[in-house]
């Protein structure tokens, strides 16, 4: 089909020079015909990421406003939330995917060090970050169940419910993302789906001779989806996920991300 894809090719090109402004700057003033998407690209991070460090519910800013674009992500917050010993301090919004791809690890590994069953964690829950893997708990660490009020706090948040390892051939590949919601897309699918039919269908675009069409695909951060579609520039471990806006794809971006083909 013909479709928009929403990549982060500008991270490929942004020189050394701008890279090193970025992970100095701390604050940014906004500029009249800014955008969140814009100003994510010249600080080397991301529109959610912009988002969470500032507090915004919406995509929505005026000229003049201070964001924060080297925050909560940076050094100096993760000196704060991750100790010498190499444990990581659960903060509120945190999950799983967030804090394993900030520390270099799969979800799967981050939980088997921990012993843990399932995807829900809790501000002030302490994760190891290395070690041995652990036999599978399904309750709550025991420090943080002592500093636990009467009352049970709520999650960080919470993820999809507790499910079994996906079984099958693990590949770790480049996800991209792209929507059907765009001018010129005819929202149809190499393999005929109708991705206008049904916004929130799970497809990805693959290369068919590394990932066969029709195949159940898990992909860690989007769930299970059907390889359902091709396109010119998905070659070789190269993926690419529908969304149903254009919002979310730029969120998306550009990922490396474990696949599992489960048939």
């Amino acid at each position: 089909m013909k479709k928009q894809i929403i990549a982060l090719a500008a991270t490929t090109v942004i020189g050394g020079g701008l890279f090193g402004t970025a992970a100095s700057a701390q604050t940014y003033t906004v500029q009249s015909g800014d955008t969140l998407w814009g100003i994510s690209q010249k600080n080397n991070t991301t529109v959610q990421q912009v988002k969470s460090w500032n507090n915004l519910s919406s995509d929505l800013i005026f000229p003049n406003q201070k964001l924060e674009v080297g925050g909560s992500s940076s050094g100096t917050a993760s000196a704060a939330t991750t100790s010498s010993n190499g444990t990581y301090t659960v903060q509120p919004g945190d999950t799983l995917f967030k804090i394993a791809s900030k520390h270099g690890l799969s979800v799967q590994s981050l939980k088997a060090i921990n012993g843990l069953s399932s995807d829900r964690i809790y501000a002030g829950d302490k994760l190891s970050l290395s070690g041995s893997v652990k036999g599978v708990s399904t309750s709550r660490p025991a420090q943080a169940q002592a500093q636990e009020a009467p009352a049970a706090p709520a999650p960080a948040q919470q993820e999809q419910p507790a499910q079994q390892a996906p079984q099958g051939k693990t590949l770790s590949v480049t996800a991209t993302a792209y929507t059907a919601e765009c001018s010129g897309c005819s929202g149809v699918t190499a393999t005929g789906i109708n991705l206008n039919a049904d916004r929130n269908a799970k497809v990805i675009a693959v290369d068919p001779n590394v990932i066969p069409l029709g195949s159940k695909v898990y992909v860690e951060g989007y769930g299970t989806a059907v390889a359902g579609d091709t396109g010119g520039a998905i070659k070789g471990n190269r993926i690419d996920l529908h969304v149903p806006t254009e919002s979310q794809a730029r969120d998306w971006g550009r990922r490396t991300v474990n696949i599992t083909i489960l048939n």
